[in-house]
């Protein structure tokens, strides 16, 4: 499957990748919700070159936010 326009993830490794799936976003976004995690798509819409060391958990997307937000 071709990746989508929208999608960001630099993981070309990843199952879950939409390049290397069948289903799109489906395994990604399933993983994440499992670990109550947030998609690195999230991130990389406010930091494109963002380090991929994050914190992915919900609370450290909303730190993510605030840094780089400026709020």
């Amino acid at each position: 499957m071709k990746k989508n326009h929208f999608c960001t993830c630099v993981d070309d490794q990843c199952p879950n990748n939409p390049a290397n799936s069948d289903e799109g976003c489906t395994g990604c976004i399933e993983e994440c919700l499992m670990k109550e995690e947030i998609p690195v798509c999230f991130y990389r819409t406010m930091e494109p070159n963002m380090d991929r060391k994050q914190d992915y958990t919900y609370k450290g997307f909303a730190a993510f936010v605030r840094k780089h937000k400026g709020e």
